[in-house]
């Protein structure tokens, strides 16, 4: 039978560092359930419970998350997202619920589960108001839950963030006089990559960076915002704390939990819906990342433009026109010809582009009788022209007085 810590090391987690070693730690002392409590002293029964004030019902996110109720949630008092998945739809069914709170304090957990209580909650969004209030810690695995509320508020204190996933291995020496083996069948030799290898750590690598990929989809979804921009705001798996947090986009605003649940108490549900939490857009990327997320027009505001470098604008359009007054001048003199110097300067000074003063020296080239072969060999001399009879070697007339500046440029 596998140990509690083979268990755990074996699993992806969305979980702060801290926790997990923690966790590791705890699972490494003893095997099983009954020498753990009595290790600790005491069984440590998962005490989560659901509270209904004034038709605000309170549902905790405590401690460490896992899928189902086991030997974790057993010793450390925490979540399991099946559970909650339940307390959740309770919840939203029940007439006499008028709002939910998320009461978040949790340094996240299993990877597994946390995608489809994610996806529950804001598919939820309308039907009553889902506030994700957190007051501790919502980190990883609990970021993701809490980020698919309607609104996210927090204390000044809270830590939010770490959006990314970490796959935990860890090799124990086998037992004295004990060996173990695994026989693994030939068509599935990636079924066991060994971290020892290059390319057993690259498929890891692989794997992990895959889930963080749905991940950040994820938030970026339920946050409204562009999803290249969701990594580099919320500061690449870093943690951010309170005001920063809602500057950041993690969070809505700061608040306290009583307040919140005043604010929501007694509220109608069908007066508090999503509609009242604003959604403050700052480009049009994230104005069409809010409207493909759903987010009601009406919630939506624009944000204050910032203050315009108006000299370094201006300075900027001042070099911009020079050189593109300079490169216009550089072309018409690559057109001049001899006996055409007048047409040049005029072209200059009126301001003239490059293609209207070749049209200009084409005619002129007619009205003195120049030639198209006499044009194309760069001669001012040619006795007895005819002007061109189609505007097939009109073209060719303008391609031929041109083509010097094009080459030149």
């Amino acid at each position: 039978m596998r140990t509690a810590f083979e268990l755990a090391a074996s699993r992806t987690w969305l979980m702060t560092a801290e926790a997990l070693d923690t966790l590791l730690a705890v699972a490494d002392r003893q095997g099983d359930v009954e020498a753990l409590e009595a290790r600790l002293g005491r069984p440590l029964d998962n005490t989560r419970t659901v509270t209904v004030r004034e038709g605000v019902a309170v549902i905790p996110i405590a401690g460490p998350m896992f899928r189902y109720a086991n030997l974790f949630t057993e010793i450390s008092g925490a979540t399991s997202t099946e559970v909650l998945a339940t307390d959740i739809q309770r919840a939203l069914d029940d007439p006499g619920v008028s709002a939910i709170v998320l009461n978040a304090d949790s340094p996240g957990g299993e990877a597994t589960g946390i995608n489809e209580l994610g996806d529950l909650i804001y598919q939820a969004r309308g039907r009553k108001p889902i506030k994700a209030y957190v007051g501790g810690q919502a980190a990883s695995a609990s970021y993701w839950v809490t980020s698919a509320a309607d609104e996210v508020i927090v204390d000044d204190t809270a830590q939010l963030g770490s959006v990314g996933v970490v796959l935990s291995l860890r090799k124990r020496e086998d037992r004295q006089g004990e060996k173990s083996y695994e026989i693994v069948s030939s068509n599935a030799p990636n079924k066991r990559p060994d971290p020892e290898t290059e390319a057993g750590r690259a498929q890891l690598q692989a794997r992990t960076d895959e889930l963080a990929a749905v991940f950040l989809d994820k938030v970026a979804r339920n946050r409204s915002l562009p999803r290249e921009e969701v990594n580099d705001r919320f500061r690449q798996g870093g943690i951010a704390t309170g005001a920063l947090a809602v500057e950041a986009g993690m969070a809505d605003r700061l608040g306290s939990l009583e307040s919140l649940i005043a604010e929501l108490a007694g509220s109608p549900a069908s007066s508090q819906t999503r509609s009242t939490t604003m959604k403050v857009v700052k480009t049009t990327a994230e104005l069409q990342a809010a409207i493909e997320a759903g987010t009601d027009p009406k919630t939506i505001q624009i944000a204050e433009p910032q203050a315009v470098d108006t000299d370094n604008i201006r300075a900027e359009a001042q070099e911009a026109g020079a050189k593109k007054e300079r490169e216009r001048c550089q072309g018409i003199h690559a057109l001049a010809a001899p006996g055409f110097e007048n047409e040049i300067a005029t072209a200059i000074e009126d301001g003239s582009s490059v293609e209207a003063t070749g049209l200009a020296l084409f005619k002129a080239a007619q009205d003195r009788g120049i030639s198209l072969d006499g044009m194309q060999r760069d001669s001012t001399q040619a006795p007895n022209a005819q002007p061109p009879k189609s505007d097939q070697d009109h073209q060719a007339a303008v391609s031929a007085i041109t083509s010097r500046w094009q080459a030149s440029a």
